[in-house]
């Protein structure tokens, strides 16, 4: 019996503070309008509960039935729409709170219900947006760079060239000419590089070139340049004959001489105040860098000693530091045939060979693993799909990229990779066998997901 007036007391006070709710919200909606009423309604609804929760015990078994129900309807329904509030205004319900642009007026007799605002879609870039996206931020080399990399190289080349004259006047050097993939547009990501030609003017009738595989060395990568006609113009009637090792001109000899001279005797420090920057002579390195340092840039400039001209049957051979028979040897450049190749294929389709190039070797230049791979890797690569009769218009580009990640896995399987111009070179003989794994692991991990490598 007390327990039964008890829960009949409780009965008549839910419904006096029931018609209390009711009144305080009929009035706020005059006052409020329909947003603050609602707020309301809310606020004294969940003040209520508190107090019904604090006044009346309840079994643990419907706390307990309570609490997961509620847990599952959340989980039920967690996106939900409200429903439409009632028409009746002693229902206190929740509404959408207008906006505030909108505001209603006071006068509204007819609640409206808010337009739903939908959460931005995220944006979706398809792998070919993706590509191009990095080709502008990574690639493209702003042009005001581009002119002021080359006017520092001009500028260093004539120093050098008058530096050369006065240092060596027995030497016959013809006009240093700078070049390389800044001048041809193929350079990726930052003017950081530039070829200085330094060519020896050799006498035609004196010299001759014997294939890398007809010598001692057996390496098809390189030339060598023999003296002949001793019998008739002795040795000394040449200023070249005091770099002969054997009857061969060695390069190791000349790379030795003019690393002495530009380490030692070049006053670099007088020069690059004259041109405005810091120029030092790389001291680490086995080829002939300098290292150039602007405000604005960094360049290195390669100085390489050439044998050019007609007695060279149009092969440009550099004095480069080779290790072991090939030391005295002359290795043959294919930079200028193969930058042709690539201008000519793509003027003759409006193609983006040369994109897909600067593309790749903008991906493998910051890479741990695919830094391994140079440009004359990634070249060949290119020069081979680009010589198929497939669409190389810029829509293609992204299809193209992924095809050339597929033959470099293929050639790296068959650990070969041979020269476009010279197919006996493999130019993947230089790496080793685990160097070759991480490549082919790094590149495989790409292929299944493109853009983590942009």
């Amino acid at each position: 019996m007390a327990e039964f007036s008890q829960k009949r007391g409780r009965h008549r006070g839910d419904e006096a503070l029931g018609s209390a709710v009711d009144f305080l919200l009929a009035n706020a909606r005059l006052v409020l309008g329909v947003g603050g009423a609602a707020v309301l309604g809310i606020a004294t609804l969940a003040v209520k509960r508190l107090i019904d929760r604090a006044t009346s015990p309840r079994d643990e078994d419907d706390a307990k039935g309570d609490s997961w129900k509620e847990l599952n309807l959340l989980k039920a329904t967690p996106h939900q729409q409200p429903q439409p509030p009632p028409v009746s205004l002693s229902q206190p319900v929740s509404l959408p709170a207008p906006l505030p642009s909108a505001p209603e007026s006071p006068t509204d007799t007819n609640p409206q219900k808010s337009p739903q605002l939908s959460s931005p879609v995220p944006l979706c870039l398809t792998f070919q947006e993706k590509l191009l996206a990095f080709e502008q931020e990574h690639v493209v080399i702003p042009a005001a760079h581009v002119a002021l990399a080359k006017q520092l190289a001009g500028d260093i080349a004539l120093e050098l060239q008058a530096y050369l004259q006065n240092k060596f006047p027995e030497l016959p050097f013809g006009p240093l000419v700078p070049g390389g993939p800044l001048y041809d547009g193929l350079q990726a990501g930052a003017a950081e590089h530039v070829r200085l030609l330094t060519p020896l003017l050799l006498e035609p009738d004196l010299w001759s070139l014997v294939p890398g595989m007809d010598t001692v060395a057996r390496d098809p990568r390189c030339w060598a340049v023999r003296r002949t006609q001793l019998e008739f113009h002795p040795r000394g009637s040449s200023p070249w004959d005091r770099f002969l090792v054997g009857g061969y001109l060695s390069s190791r000899v000349l790379l030795e001489l003019l690393r002495k001279a530009l380490v030692a005797s070049v006053n670099w420090p007088a020069i690059g105040s004259l041109l405005g920057c810091l120029i030092r002579p790389s001291v680490a390195s086995e080829e002939l860098l300098l290292e150039v340092q602007h405000e604005r840039l960094e360049l290195t400039v390669a100085v390489l000693l050439a044998v050019t001209g007609a007695h060279s049957d149009n092969h440009l051979l550099l004095a480069w530091p080779l290790e072991g028979l090939a030391g005295n040897l002359w290795l043959q450049d294919l930079y200028p045939a193969e930058a042709a190749r690539l201008q000519a294929l793509d003027d003759h389709d409006i193609g983006t060979r040369q994109r897909l190039l600067l593309l790749l070797c903008g991906v493998c230049r910051g890479h741990p693993a695919l830094g391994q791979l140079g440009r004359s890797h990634l070249t060949q690569v290119v020069l081979r799909l680009g010589e198929e009769e497939v669409d190389w218009a810029e829509e293609a580009l992204g299809e193209r990229f992924l095809q050339a990640l597929e033959l470099l896995i293929s050639s790296l399987e068959q650990a070969s990779l041979p020269c476009h111009f010279n197919p006996s070179v493999n130019l993947l003989d230089g790496l080793r066998e685990e160097e070759i794994d991480s490549i082919g692991y790094a590149l495989y991990s790409g292929l299944q997901a493109p853009e983590g490598l942009l």
